[in-house]
């Protein structure tokens, strides 16, 4: 049996396999919307039955249903990406602006948006200031300040919870200000959203907003649930970065805290061992009765400097240097360095001054000393602390010199006394005595007198202790016939001692000290030097009518000699060393004459007999007027300018008679 025609040329219907393997192709390829809506309609035009074409509809909204679900799962995907990126930066880096940066960039990134930006407040100028922002163009935005509280960013951080705005500026959930709009508008942003920067326990209530972190566009926009979650999720980590660098902060804060702490228990307890040194090896010194300069060689090397003594007046006792070198020559002035003591005896303390420490050495409100420290270190506050009690060690040391030498003296001054009292009647005993005493009176002395106004004649006698402290083992002193008389031992042969100066030197140098340390003007006249208690005896005879010739001629507070007296000199001296006063008032002119064969010592001798008269003095000599003249210029361009004043006039004349009389 044959088909009939018109069954056999019926075409199959279409099958809807092929179709709904091209959904899967789609899928595959994360094509759009419209591809996978076109699947139907292209099996409708290629006639797949109404069931099959039913069942593909239902296929297409499941593949749609399916490419939502994946773009969301890679959507996370790249989130927890960039999550995990954020954390590991976090752990990885120690720099909080990079972990900021990076963060507000992913934000920007992942959001899609045109900018993202962080602030922070600011607690001590009370206000928010923008700490990072990505995408940003304005430089009024960049660098824009908010109060508290004001704008989305003060919202968010006032409720602790995100907010979004879609179009900012026609939102009035928040507070508008001119400043914030100015930046916001500069910028061009329209939509915004803020999630808050927060730490603390998630159940706990005590959360804290340190910061807020946007994203923003240019252009009107919804934020997305899940945009916002992960906002969040990036500003969760933003504020674990701020807290651990925090943390890091207080912790470098409070090693480097320790470090400090540790450095100055370090110094103080090497303070405290170099004052314990120091405290040791000048009460050795002052137990083993050490002198001025081994204190101050001690100071020096516990200071590293170079020290020097001086007495209340400024003049150097002693002066050496940490290594043992040679101190170079200071040119302190005497009266600069006595203001100095002041300052420092008012201040209870060392001063600095001109480079220079400078302690005053006390005893109560006297000064006994004055120490200088010179050093190229700073003087620290140990180091000071260390000088100043130096200072306390070396008045200590002094007053026990003092009251040791004040005793011997004592006993010394019997001595004096009894020596200008009778010092022919037994002159062996006196020496004997002397020489127990550890005066030699063998020795040459130099022989001072010193007396002062009444009312300081109380302190001259232990102000020539103190003056004689740093003199040579030898001296003495003594009050006799109401005045002060000191015996300093002069030089012998390989022996040179203070006493070698000048007599009238030593006067003088005796009278500005021996002022300073009364407080009142004296007057000092010197002798000497002699040996033997006979002519120390009479020495002292010679210094006491010098002494009163002193005060004859007004010179009242100085010091000579007889021998710079002139010829009240050699009316007082017991020597009468006439031809030394002839060579030392007409010298010049003898040999001159002597020399030219001039007549310069007949003609003055012409001229003072002619009472001064020079055409009287031409008579007597029979020479011209003006040879007289040239001759007596002659005798100013030898003598001085003032050889015609009365005093040198009176000496000359008397110089003269001595020579007529040598030569009749």
């Amino acid at each position: 049996m044959t088909t009939p025609p018109s069954q056999a040329s019926a075409p199959a219907p279409a099958s809807a396999a092929p179709h709904l393997r091209h959904l899967l192709e789609l899928l595959a390829t994360d094509a759009t919307e419209d591809d996978f809506k076109a699947v139907e309609e292209r099996a409708r035009i290629a006639g797949v039955p109404p069931a099959d074409l039913a069942e593909t509809g239902r296929a297409v909204a499941s593949a749609l249903r399916v490419r939502a679900l994946l773009r969301t799962h890679r959507r996370r995907e790249r989130e927890l990406t960039a999550l995990f990126d954020t954390a590991t930066d976090l752990a990885a880096t120690r720099d909080l602006d990079a972990v900021l940066q990076a963060i507000v960039r992913r934000a920007r990134r992942l959001l899609g948006t045109d900018t993202a930006y962080l602030t922070l407040p600011d607690e001590e100028a009370g206000d928010t200031y923008m700490r990072v922002t990505d995408g940003s163009v304005s430089e009024v935005f960049q660098h824009l300040r908010l109060d508290l509280g004001e704008g989305l960013g003060g919202l968010v951080a006032q409720t602790a919870r995100p907010y979004a705005s879609p179009d900012y500026r026609t939102d009035e959930r928040f507070r508008h200000t001119h400043n914030i709009n100015a930046g916001v508008f500069d910028e061009g942003l329209v939509a915004i959203l803020g999630v808050p920067l927060l730490l603390g326990s998630v159940h706990g209530g005590d959360r804290k907003v340190i910061g807020v972190l946007f994203a923003a566009d240019r252009t009107p926009r919804a934020f997305a649930p899940e945009e916002v979650a992960l906002l969040s999720s990036l500003a969760a980590h933003a504020a674990i970065a701020i807290d651990t660098a925090r943390a890091l902060d207080d912790t470098r804060a409070a090693l480097a805290e320790l470090g400090r702490a540790n450095e100055v228990v370090r110094a103080h307890a090497a303070a405290v061992q170099r004052a314990e040194e120091a405290h040791d090896r000048l009460t050795d010194l002052v137990l083993r009765g050490g002198n001025v300069r081994e204190v101050a060689a001690a100071v020096a090397g516990l200071l590293a400097g170079t020290l020097s003594v001086h007495d209340p007046g400024g003049r150097p006792l002693a002066a050496v240097r940490h290594d043992g070198g040679p101190v170079a020559a200071d040119s302190m002035d005497a009266r600069w360095l006595v203001a100095a003591a002041d300052e420092s005896r008012t201040a209870k303390r060392a001063v600095p001054r001109g480079g220079r420490w400078i302690c005053a050495v006390l005893a109560g409100q006297e000064l006994l000393a004055i120490m200088v420290l010179h050093r190229g270190a700073p003087l620290e506050d140990a180091d000071r602390r260390l000088f100043e009690r130096a200072g306390v060690v070396t008045g200590l040391l002094m007053l026990l010199r003092r009251t040791v030498a004040e005793t011997e003296n004592r006993v010394r001054g019997e001595l004096v006394n009894d020596l200008l009292t009778d010092a022919g009647r037994n002159p062996g005993l006196l020496t004997e005595r002397g020489h127990r005493l550890g005066i030699d009176l063998e020795r040459p002395h130099l022989v001072l007198v010193a007396d002062t106004v009444p009312e300081a004649r109380d302190r001259l006698g232990s102000a020539a202790v103190r003056h004689l402290f740093g003199s040579p083992p030898g001296s003495a002193s003594a009050e006799h016939a109401g005045a002060v008389v000191l015996l300093v031992p002069a030089g012998t042969e390989g022996r040179p001692a203070a006493g070698d100066r000048p007599p009238g030197e030593a006067a003088r140098a005796a009278a500005i000290q021996l002022g300073h340390l009364t407080g009142a003007p004296v007057t000092v006249a010197a002798a000497g030097p002699v040996a033997g208690p006979a002519r120390l005896a009479t020495a002292h005879a010679e210094a006491v009518r010098c002494l009163r010739a002193l005060h004859v001629l007004g010179r009242a507070g100085g010091g000579a000699s007889a021998a710079e007296l002139g010829f009240l000199g050699v009316l007082l001296g017991d020597d009468k060393d006439l031809d030394g006063f002839v060579e030392k008032t007409l010298g010049p002119l003898l040999a001159y004459d002597a020399q030219r064969a001039t007549e310069l010592v007949r003609t003055l001798r012409a001229y003072f007999g002619a009472g001064g008269s020079l055409v009287r003095a031409k008579e007597t000599l029979h020479v011209h007027v003006n040879t007289v003249v040239q001759r007596l210029e002659r005798v100013e361009a030898l003598l001085g300018p003032d050889w015609n004043t009365p005093e040198h006039a009176l000496e000359l004349q008397l110089a003269l008679t001595l020579v007529q009389l040598r030569e009749g």
